[in-house]
């Protein structure tokens, strides 16, 4: 089920996404980039609608997708 991160209060988006981001250990390359700049990046995503918030009903967690990989 998408979560509409729009209706999600902003403290409570910003966890959602530094979790995220924390979890996914992502290797950016030469360049490092802060906790900042990977959280205003997910957040440019969500609202491009290129990622989605997802609620797994069967693990009861919230993740975030490439909406092109959303199976529904």
């Amino acid at each position: 089920m998408i979560i509409p991160w729009q209706e999600l209060a902003p403290e409570t988006l910003d966890n959602l996404i530094e979790s995220f981001v924390l979890r996914e250990g992502t290797d950016y390359g030469e360049h490092e980039r802060t906790l900042v700049q990977k959280v205003a990046d997910v957040k440019r995503q969500l609202k491009s609608g290129d990622v989605v918030l997802v609620w797994s009903e069967l693990h009861e967690t919230i993740n975030i997708m490439p909406r092109g990989q959303l199976h529904v």
